[in-house]
Order: C-alpha cells, then sequence, then structure tokens
C-alpha cells in the first residue's frame, strides 16, 4: 500500500514540476530535488541508524545468511524476466541457482550455487520493458524508494506480484520479510554511502547519472568500461550506439576500435 502510493503521489507531483530549462533527462528535477531531501531526512533520522544498530548487534554469518535468503528468493523472478527477454540460458542458470541454494543451502541461507560458478542474472521488469523497446522516460525520485525512471515505476507494480516475497502470507509476516530486507540493504549500503558523502559534490546529480548509466548498462548487458563512453542523447539518456534499441535476439551494436594515441607531436599552431 505504501508503495503504490509513493509511485501515484510521485507521478502526479512530477507532472506540476517542469520548466523551460528543464534537463531532458531529468525534466522533474525540482521536484525530484525534493524528494531526494525528503528521502535523505529519513535516512538519517531512521534508517541508517536502524541500519548501523544491525550491523552492530548482528553477527556477520547472520547477516550474510540474510542477504542470501533475499537474493535467492530474487533469484526466481530474475529467471521469469530473463525468459521474458528470451535470454533462456540466464533464466534456466537462475532456476538451477534457486534448486540448488533451496535444497542444498539450507532454504538459500548458505549461497552454494555461487561457489559452484553457477551464474545470478538479476532481471526485473522493467529491465524487460527496456529491452522490448519501452522509452525509459525521464528521471524520477520516489518517495522512500530513491531513483527510478517513469518505465521502472511503472514496471514496481509488477515487479511486486511477480516476486516470491510479495505471495507470502500472512500480512504480518510478508511485511515483517519486506521491513528486514530493507534494513539488511541499507546495512550493505553503509560504506558505500560513506565514499558518496565524502566524494561527490552534488550528490543528487551524481546519484541520478550513475542510476540511469547503471540501467542502461544493466538492460543493454554492456561492458562496464564502454557504458561510460560518449554522451547521452536528449530524451531518454541512452547511450548513442545503441539506438535504435534492438529487440531480444538481433544482433546487437559493435562498438568502434579503440585506437592508441599517437606518439608524435602535434604541429605548433
Amino acid at each position: 500500500m505504501l508503495r503504490a502510493g509513493a509511485v501515484v503521489l510521485a507521478i502526479l507531483l512530477a507532472g506540476c514540476a517542469t520548466g523551460p530549462n528543464a534537463n531532458p533527462r531529468d525534466p522533474f528535477e525540482p521536484f525530484n530535488r525534493g524528494v531526494s531531501r525528503f528521502n535523505e531526512d529519513i535516512d538519517r533520522l531512521v534508517l541508517k541508524p536502524v541500519a548501523i544498530a544491525y550491523k552492530e548487534i548482528t553477527p556477520s554469518p547472520v547477516r550474510t545468511g540474510v542477504s542470501n535468503f533475499f537474493a535467492n528468493l530474487g533469484d526466481v523472478w530474475s529467471a521469469v524476466n530473463s525468459a521474458l527477454q528470451l535470454k533462456f540460458g540466464n533464466a534456466a542458470e537462475n532456476i538451477l541457482r534457486f534448486n540448488v541454494n533451496t535444497f542444498f543451502g539450507l532454504g538459500g541461507l548458505i549461497d552454494i550455487a555461487s561457489d559452484a560458478n553457477i551464474e545470478r542474472h538479476k532481471e526485473d521488469f522493467g529491465q524487460t520493458l527496456g529491452r522490448w523497446g519501452v522509452p525509459q522516460g525521464p528521471y524520477l525520485v520516489l518517495p522512500l524508494l530513491g531513483p527510478s525512471t517513469v518505465r521502472d515505476t511503472l514496471a514496481l507494480t509488477v515487479d511486486a506480484q511477480g516476486r516470491l516475497l510479495g505471495r507470502v502470507d500472512p500480512d504480518s509476516l510478508r511485511h515483517g520479510l519486506y521491513l528486514l530486507e530493507a534494513v539488511e540493504k541499507r546495512a550493505s549500503l553503509l560504506r558505500s554511502g560513506a565514499v558518496l558523502d565524502e566524494a561527490a559534490l552534488d550528490k543528487y546529480s551524481f546519484t541520478r547519472d550513475a542510476y540511469l548509466q547503471y540501467r542502461r548498462a544493466s538492460i543493454f548487458e554492456i561492458p562496464e568500461g564502454l557504458a561510460i563512453q560518449g554522451e547521452t542523447s536528449p530524451g531518454d539518456g541512452r547511450l548513442p550506439e545503441l539506438e535504435p534499441e534492438s529487440p531480444p535476439g538481433a544482433t546487437p551494436p559493435q562498438a568502434p576500435p579503440l585506437r592508441a594515441p599517437s606518439s608524435r607531436a602535434q604541429p605548433a599552431q
């Protein structure tokens, strides 16, 4: 209920936040910055202190088991989305991971599949929509949920219904697991959050650009070095060499060959 309300609120308010000088990728920037400040306040007052306490009180093997448990549940929905994108090999590996970890890893608490070199392929419905050519739309920051896009926001409801965690009964147990998952995720980001606070001159812009780049890379499976090359195109922020979006099964575009810098000195002007 909270998630659905956050999504509706973000879309309604974002429609009133555009301006004549808006960034093409982030036309709702005034609204997004306001939501980011709200999220940071909630994080500083509630989430971060709880995450620090969780990390200090809970032994490391237990935290690892909790992380493995939620990741194992996510492998099933990742398999479904891999299949929807016609990545049947990835789907098979995710299902194999789930079966191995569930039956031999104490319900997923122990990640035996990774030790056996069975790769995890994280996929969600937003990535599936992107893979089939649905434009990402403007960048959005959702209350409590953080960075998103219009496409990813619309996919949240499907993701919530598709994940195994969303099918847990009774409601009290499901909500408790959601809370534990949120605390565990926040605890895992404590170190990276400290680095971001120290390194970023504009935390909002850094987070926005990193998120959009990450989503492009996850949809098109771009190697990390290639994902940061070139300028983004106006409109939806996709890399020029990736346009138009290719449907699954099509031959992916090839990156231009790398050229070594010339060792000859340039003539003086």
